[in-house]
């Protein structure tokens, strides 16, 4: 079994990969990388009932991978290329040949993946970091599900300024329910949930319009998307509605948290990316 390890700033995903299946997959919470890739590792073990011989190496990746000395717990240990990752592990995942990859943590970087071959296109600041730092200062809320749950029950006409609120006319290729300015309309009248759901259609439709950007270049190429911000309800929703507004294919396959993960696990195998 080849183990892969996505070593991020708050959590810690790992898989393990065997005849270029993934067959299990864990989920860690820590603040300290070592620590977090020592406790997945040996959960990980723990959980499949597999020993330390059992593993072939460990493939790590992510921001926390460069706080790693030697090999952990004596099994051969090598770092991955945090884009190469994501992008192998994209197109797994998709089932695709090529691609444009975010992975959406903290921050969100672009690759562009054609098989083996990934090259980084950029990246953004807004991410999962700008959503809880938005939710601290707007809301003081800082616990993840608290924002996701008031999200819900929000009304985004509440805060965002729509295309029907700035004129009767159709405007061409824009819906009147498009956004024309985030939180342009927020006033008093706004409750905490409109402004929850606010936070997340500004973070994902920044993500989105950027891929969108990205994917023009490229011959409109479909846009995967992966990391942890793939897990929030809300995200499929927004992520469609800008799919339609600019015909691009936005897929989020499954297990799409665990995107870099599975692409530090292939880095090294010969076994071809994509269906």
């Amino acid at each position: 079994m080849v183990i892969g390890l996505d070593i991020g700033g708050s959590t810690t995903k790992i898989i393990g990969m065997a005849d270029g299946r993934v067959l299990s997959h864990e989920l860690v919470k820590a603040d300290d990388p070592i620590a977090s890739a020592f406790g997945a590792l040996g959960k990980f073990l723990d959980s499949n009932r597999l020993g330390l011989a059992d593993v072939d190496r460990v493939m790590v990746t992510g921001v926390g991978a460069s706080f790693l000395r030697g090999d952990l717990l004596g099994v051969r240990t090598i770092r991955v290329p945090e884009f190469q990752a994501i992008g192998l592990g994209g197109l797994y995942l998709s089932g695709l040949h090529e691609a444009v990859v975010a992975s959406m943590g903290t921050g969100t970087a672009f690759v562009i993946a054609r098989g083996r071959d990934v090259r980084h296109l950029g990246g953004s600041g807004v991410g999962g970091g700008t959503l809880l730092g938005l939710a601290n200062r707007m809301l003081n809320v800082r616990d993840f599900q608290i924002l996701v749950d008031l999200a819900a029950q929000g009304n985004l006409g509440a805060v965002d300024l729509q295309i029907a609120d700035i004129s009767h006319d159709d405007i061409p290729g824009l819906r009147p329910t498009a956004t024309a300015s985030n939180f342009g309309k927020w006033n008093d009248a706004a409750t905490r949930e409109d402004i929850a759901l606010g936070i997340l259609n500004l973070v994902f439709q920044s993500i989105g319009v950027m891929a969108v950007m990205l994917s023009r270049g490229h011959q409109d190429l479909s846009v995967v998307l992966t990391g942890n911000l793939t897990l929030v309800p809300q995200s499929g929703a927004i992520f469609t509605d800008l799919a339609d507004l600019f015909r691009t294919q936005f897929i989020i396959p499954a297990d799409a948290e665990y995107g870099p993960a599975v692409g530090a696990a292939l880095w090294d195998t010969p076994a071809p990316i994509g269906a």
